[in-house]
């Protein structure tokens, strides 16, 4: 049999000593996140995760040790002389499981396998296809360039840009069950493994449950759930309370037969199979359950994006979307077909799926592509708050906290009338910063900005009784009293002032410029 042929069989863990003396060969060769990072300095580093090897192919190209012949090949997938990889691997170990192939005197990989910095510093390995780990499916050579003859439509990805936001954006809740849907190369089950009792992965690739599988068991996660099934089928009735999806949002045109790639695309019209997602999601969650996915949406002709997205929210849940990106539809287009590896079939070729992309687009009246973060919470309140927005500017990820507590703030204003919003306290939250602009020399400034400094990264500009409020906000006295004084220091009647600053208050609230405290200085949410 050749090497290719059986490259595209995967490994299997199916002994958990072997695969313990596996990884345990890998962290003693320091083929980790940090280990790579040494071997290649930051600059061949940062080009591999862009999917160029020449840097890394350049480091590696004197031999070395362990750790350069790991590099070599489950990185850069070259084959190695069978005695260096029995020196840095239990090389029958991994001949006989299927992380090896032998061809004569040398071996090569059959998977790809990434280290993965864990957030606490776990070293992880994230298993994905032979050319995957970046760079989409034109990474084996776009239509009918399948390294190994494999199946295209059947490719698992390793980690990107899309399963790292998606991480960061995760709820850090301690809960006891978790459902990870499209589970792909398994990242955000690794993920959810740190804060949850039993973790469910569901894909309706099985070579993703395969890889899937691989991924946790060499980063020595415990034994997974895995289930084989498109969206909620696998798992029936069941409840959860934090559902996690980075699922295939590609909106794409039916591809010729047999061209789907599953990684990307979900079966589905539109955004449907987001929207779907969406809707049916509140049936899967547990009371105060969480569900956070990343998704495309359409902008149509005619309809607003924000009220669009909006209808998607179901009855009893509380949503917080977020819109990152939007691509006219020929960017778009351009993006996904260079990423199947479309571009390497020829010019007519290309040219054909470009314009089937443009009719579906057009039959559709779709003008533009959003890309964001859809988090909703089972709140079960009478008057859910849905809050749709557009936020393009750079963010400071991990984000999950902050992602918890814009929803806690949202009850706290829920549960506020006006009466009660001047009754409370407040405290500047500690990132925020005061700018003045106007022109230089002025007496005063044109406007006030507020700025933070961490999370959302929010700016926001308040008129002279906004930024004095927040300026005095301590936590001490009470917003009312606050105005109070801000009214007789500047000479307006106390009453209207309160009558027309809540509002204020609310929107500074809201984008966590200001944090509610309790009469012990705490901060709160109740």
């Amino acid at each position: 049999m050749s090497t290719h042929q059986s490259s595209f069989r995967l490994p299997t863990a199916a002994d958990p000593e072997r695969t313990a003396r596996l990884r345990e060969s890998l962290s003693a060769a320091s083929f980790t996140a940090d280990g790579l990072l040494d071997l290649f300095g930051p600059s061949a580093y940062t080009a591999l995760a862009r999917g160029e090897t020449v840097p890394a192919l350049r480091a590696t190209r004197g031999g070395g040790g362990p750790l350069e012949t790991l590099v070599r090949l489950f990185l850069l997938q070259r084959p190695v002389a069978y005695g260096r990889a029995a020196v840095a691997l239990p090389a029958e170990d991994c001949l006989a499981d299927g992380w090896l192939v032998r061809d004569g005197d040398e071996v090569r990989a059959s998977v790809d396998v990434r280290p993965y910095g864990g957030p606490e510093g776990q070293d992880w390995w994230i298993v994905s296809d032979l050319g995957c780990a970046v760079g989409g499916a034109a990474g084996i050579g776009g239509p009918g360039g399948a390294r190994g003859g494999a199946d295209r439509s059947r490719l698992v990805l390793g980690v990107g840009g899309a399963s790292t936001t998606l991480a960061g954006l995760t709820v850090p809740a301690t809960v006891d069950r978790v459902l990870d849907l499209g589970t792909g190369s398994g990242i955000q089950a690794l993920y959810a493994g740190r804060h949850s009792s039993r973790v469910t992965a569901t894909d309706r690739n099985p070579r993703a449950l395969a890889i899937a599988r691989l991924t946790l068991a060499l980063s020595g996660a415990p034994e997974p759930d895995l289930r084989e099934g498109s969206l909620f089928e696998p798992v029936r009735e069941e409840t959860y309370d934090l559902i996690v999806s980075n699922p295939p949002f590609v909106i794409s045109p039916r591809p010729p037969e047999g061209g789907e790639l599953v990684y990307r695309e979900g079966g589905m019209s539109g955004d449907d199979l987001c929207r779907t997602l969406v809707q049916r999601s509140a049936g899967h969650l547990t009371d105060g359950g969480w569900c956070q996915l990343l998704a495309n949406w359409q902008h149509v002709e005619g309809e607003d994006w924000r009220e669009r997205l909006a209808s998607w929210v179901p009855p009893g849940c509380d949503a917080w979307i977020v819109q990152r990106e939007v691509q006219d539809v020929t960017q778009y287009a351009e993006l996904w077909l260079r990423d199947a590896g479309e571009h390497l079939a020829g010019p007519e070729a290309y040219a054909a799926r470009y314009d089937a992309w443009l009719d579906e687009f057009e039959a559709r009246k779709t003008t533009a592509v959003g890309f964001g973060w859809i988090t909703l919470r089972k709140s079960g309140a009478d008057r859910p708050s849905v809050t749709v927005e557009e936020w393009p500017h750079p963010v400071e990820q991990p984000l999950g906290a902050e992602v918890m507590a814009h929803f806690d703030r949202q009850d706290f204003l829920r549960a506020h009338d006006d009466a009660a919003l001047l009754a409370a306290h407040f405290r500047l939250a500690d990132e925020v910063v005061q700018e003045q602009v106007g022109p230089p020399g002025a007496e005063d400034p044109e406007h006030v900005v507020l700025r933070q400094h961490r999370g959302m990264r929010r700016a926001t500009t308040v008129d002279t009784v906004g930024a004095g409020f927040a300026g005095v906000c301590d936590g001490t006295l009470s917003a009312g009293r606050i105005l109070d004084a801000i009214a007789q220091l500047l000479g307006e009647d106390p009453v209207v002032l309160r009558d027309r600053t809540p509002e204020s208050i609310r929107l500074l609230v809201e984008q966590g410029f200001l944090r509610p405290v309790g009469d012990d200085g705490i901060e709160t949410t109740a």
